[in-house]
């Protein structure tokens, strides 16, 4: 990473690439651990998992009806009804070992009931009389409610195959083979499959905990009255939500004021529960921007100053105060050329070296830097594969409401990225249109947007018509 003294004098301006590759190269994917199944949902598996019992375990019934043998039923019909003697009841959760059916014999079963032995096919209750002896039944009396329904004799209407309404055993999976590779991301489906085969929790690599807190002492939280001046924080919101969203567990800090001193106490304090730190606010070139102030002092240092820092990193923090710990920190300030989200920080703080990104505190900025660099640093921590929003090209149209008269095209400066909110509309001709101006605090165009249109460093104008780079927010 770049030093934060070579930013302090301009002498370099990074493209969105490389402030992206430099966080990715420093994020490291979190230790595995073992976690209950519910807890592991949305986490990727680190271990092949293979099955240990057959899927089904057992032949069973499909449907309510009776277990028969087929070749009792084969000149069935509702004319001439096969009538068969019933010799009791099979009930999901039972052995299926209780009773044996033999030639011109048949048991009531319940969906999910083993076949007991001699039955070799399942006829659903509705080809049935249901053992009322009356027309073709609708369903099963209840056993309490039915002492002839588990005894007397049923009249079969239809005629079944062998293996008919039958779920075999290992019909899913069988014993021995590979249930889930490793890579996996655990959703519904697959944590399904793991408590199905018997496994109560799966070795994954968990969540990070990300902690996101806003910076500026204009700030009231929501729900509070506004003093003069003030404004409501809806960074920590919109950004807590978006990191939930990526797949972290969060936790919002209300506003820091302006004051160093503080932010540091704040920081050393998160620090125990923190993977990841995310700061929005106090990164640009003011008197006031205080994430500067109190992160930039450790690049002043010599290296060898900051090499025995590091060698001492592994030591605990207990007993030193804020600022010591807060110096344990590596974080460069840098000038991207992008718009929105000009000024970021990025490098590392704390005895564990725990990430920490600082972002820009216009609500735009915070939130476009938030999808182009933290939302890839959570799922790169995560261990997933798929780190980005899915790009696709669309043809750029005129806002709503722009009437008869055509608008001017989209400016961009030269040398920088922009990135504009946009509305989207997919199909076989995708097509997109902005939403609200370039203005970095206009938070309302923000809500009604599902995309971000890219105008790359080289574009100084797109035309209506044209087709352009869309990164799908939803």
């Amino acid at each position: 990473m770049s030093s934060t003294t070579e930013q302090a004098t301009g002498a370099r301006t990074w493209s969105v690439a490389e402030h992206l590759d430099d966080i990715l190269t420093a994020v490291q994917p979190l230790e595995p651990i073992e976690l209950n199944l519910l807890d592991a949902q949305g986490c990727v598996l680190v271990e092949q998992v293979t099955v240990p019992v057959a899927l089904p375990p057992f032949d069973n019934s499909s449907m309510d009806g009776y277990a028969v043998r087929a070749a009792d039923t084969e000149r069935a019909s509702e004319a001439s009804p096969a009538v068969l003697t019933v010799i009791g009841d099979v009930a999901a959760g039972s052995s299926g070992t209780e009773l044996t059916v033999g030639p011109g014999r048949a048991a009531r079963i319940m969906t999910g009931a083993p076949l007991p032995p001699g039955a070799d096919a399942v006829v659903p209750v509705e080809w049935t009389d249901g053992g009322t002896g009356a027309g073709p039944a609708r369903t099963m009396a209840p056993h309490s409610a039915s002492p002839q329904g588990s005894g007397g004799q049923v009249r079969v209407h239809r005629p079944v195959t062998p293996h008919a309404h039958v779920r075999a055993r290992g019909g899913d999976v069988c014993a021995g083979d590979v249930a889930l590779e490793a890579g996996t991301v655990l959703g519904p489906p697959q944590i399904a499959l793991l408590s199905a085969i018997g496994r109560p929790a799966a070795r994954v690599r968990p969540r990070p905990r990300v902690v996101v807190l806003s910076t500026g002492s204009e700030l009231a939280q929501p729900g509070e009255e506004l003093a003069a001046g003030q404004i409501y924080d809806s960074n920590s919101f919109a950004l807590a939500a978006a990191a939930k969203d990526a797949g972290a567990i969060v936790y919002r800090v209300g506003a820091v004021t302006d004051d160093a001193e503080t932010l540091r106490a704040t920081i050393e304090d998160q620090l125990i529960r923190a993977d990841l730190l995310v700061t929005t606010g106090g990164v640009s070139v003011g008197a006031y921007d205080v994430v500067k102030e109190a992160l930039t002092s450790v690049a002043e240092e010599e290296p060898e100053e900051r090499e025995g820092e590091a060698a001492e990193a592994t030591e605990g923090a207990v007993g030193e105060d804020a600022e010591q710990a807060v110096h344990r920190a590596h974080v460069d300030f840098r000038t991207l050329a992008m718009q929105p989200g000009k000024p970021q920080g990025f490098g590392t703080i704390g005895p564990d070296r725990t990430p920490i990104l600082t972002l820009p505190g216009n609500p735009v900025s915070s939130y476009v830097s938030f999808e182009l660099f933290v939302r890839p640093a959570i799922r790169a921590m995560m261990g997933l594969a798929d780190l980005h929003r899915p790009v696709v090209r669309a043809t750029l149209l005129p806002p709503h409401g722009a009437g008869d008269e055509e608008p001017a095209p989209l400016t961009s400066p030269e040398g920088k990225r922009q990135f504009l909110r946009g509305t989207y509309t997919g199909g076989e001709r995708p097509e997109v249109r902005p939403v609200g101006g370039t203005g970095s605090h206009l938070i309302g165009a923000l809500a009604h947007a599902d995309a971000l249109i890219v105008l790359p460093e080289t574009v100084t104008k797109a035309a209506w018509g044209g087709e352009v780079e869309v990164v799908l927010l939803g």
